[in-house]
């Protein structure tokens, strides 16, 4: 059935004017977490990446998820470095995880399937990890060795 505007209500025009200035592009920038957000840069791809910065935040990480933008994803800054690991229980994406050392090098890439506990350990100390979209680091040549620019602007851990 086809609605034509001019036949509304005022206030339901109203309504579906709002709706239509309301959409999801123009809330693009804005993190649908409510967590602080940085870009980085991995390759020649740019990605905007909520940052879980605290103990809380690394804790439900992408938990919940339903979609991601393809060059979205999650940084997880650590207060230490060390053996980290990340596992999707309750994460119904299938993501792929980086760890980086202190200088940003990509130390390990995981690909994670959707709602498993299976441990993905960094092959080394780490002192972040990005999560994105599984296969992205593959489908964008980013590899072990690389390394992801822009960390220096995410919040420090606390």
């Amino acid at each position: 059935m086809t609605m034509n505007i001019r036949f509304l209500p005022p206030l339901a025009a109203v309504v579906a004017a709002i709706s239509l200035f309301a959409s999801p592009l123009h809330a693009k920038d804005q993190p649908a977490t409510g967590l602080p957000t940085v870009s980085l840069k991995a390759g020649n791809q740019t990605i905007r990446a909520d940052v879980a910065a605290t103990e809380a935040s690394r804790q439900k990480g992408l938990m919940f998820r339903e979609k991601m933008a393809r060059n979205d994803g999650m940084l997880f800054v650590f207060s230490d470095l060390a053996y980290h690991a990340m596992w999707m229980r309750n994460t119904p994406l299938p993501l792929a995880v980086a760890y980086m050392d202190d200088a940003g090098k990509i130390i390990s890439i995981h690909e994670m399937k959707p709602f498993t506990e299976d441990s993905h350990q960094a092959a080394g100390p780490a002192r972040y990890a990005l999560e994105m979209n599984g296969g992205w680091f593959t489908t964008n040549k980013v590899n072990v060795g690389d390394t992801i620019k822009g960390l220096e602007k995410a919040p420090k851990a606390r």
